[in-house]
């Protein structure tokens, strides 16, 4: 792996998973991703959110992180959504580079050396299930969702739910606090001048649980936010680019 040339900074990676009742996926997910990381010699951190859980995950996520010192797990009195964990997750993150991760497992840590690599020419980079293991009403739902979004946004993501992506920390102004910010990650970075690159990765079935992703959460909700981010993006002051003086000018003033 190729890490980008952020300069000097105290952390290089951070990485964030948000997990919601996700007990039994835990310990899977930390020993297929540990093994990934403890590749790097960069500097990072792993931030592993729960969010308001009802069973044992936060229990599982001391025990499984309980001697790795990269990791910390940040527990919500209350659950609040995959969006607000992912924006808190984001604002406190300290690395230049973030991967952002799901916590049931169906995302493949050892693509995110992959998804660095190409950080090199892009400012965020966005996975694409290829070949989604998910039943046929999800994929179908997604379709449609992805389909309308991209013909109201026009912002390039053919699969902006897949849930691993790596963005370079400045793009983090670009979001907005959001009950569904996961639907709208890429659109608002783009729509904020930044660039975007889309990789193929793997995808697998969840391996226990169930989603927490039905008609609601995919289409309904993502719906009303829809306009309210077509908006936004159509009222959204450019971004400046501040002109230097030329050194002759400058010279003249002295």
């Amino acid at each position: 792996m190729n890490s980008p040339d952020f300069g000097l900074t105290e952390l290089q990676y951070s990485v964030i998973i948000p997990f919601f009742d996700e007990e039994p996926n835990v310990a899977p997910l930390i020993a297929e991703l540990r093994p990934v990381l403890n590749q790097w010699t960069a500097t990072y951190e792993v931030l592993l959110i729960d969010d308001g859980s009802r069973d044992g995950t936060a229990s599982a996520l001391y025990s499984a992180t309980h001697d790795w010192e990269e990791a910390k797990v940040i527990q919500f009195a209350r659950n609040c959504g995959q969006g607000a964990a992912l924006f808190y997750g984001l604002r406190s993150a300290r690395g230049q580079a973030i991967v952002l991760l799901d916590g049931d497992g169906q995302n493949d840590p050892t693509d995110i050396p992959l998804l660095i690599d190409a950080l090199q020419s892009a400012d965020l980079v966005v996975g694409v299930r290829v070949q989604r293991q998910d039943s046929l009403l999800r994929r179908s739902m997604s379709r449609l969702a992805n389909s309308f979004r991209q013909w109201l946004l026009r912002d390039g993501c053919t699969d902006t739910g897949c849930g691993i992506k790596v963005l370079r920390r400045p793009t983090v102004d670009a979001l907005i606090p959001m009950k569904t910010l996961y639907s709208f990650i890429p659109t608002l970075i783009v729509r904020a001048g930044f660039r975007m690159v889309e990789l193929p990765v793997n995808h697998r079935p969840r391996g226990a649980g169930k989603s927490k992703y039905g008609l609601r959460q995919m289409l309904w909700r993502p719906l009303f936010d829809l306009f309210g981010v077509w908006w936004f993006c159509l009222r959204r002051s450019p971004q400046p680019v501040v002109q230097t003086a030329p050194s002759h000018t400058k010279a003249q003033r002295h």
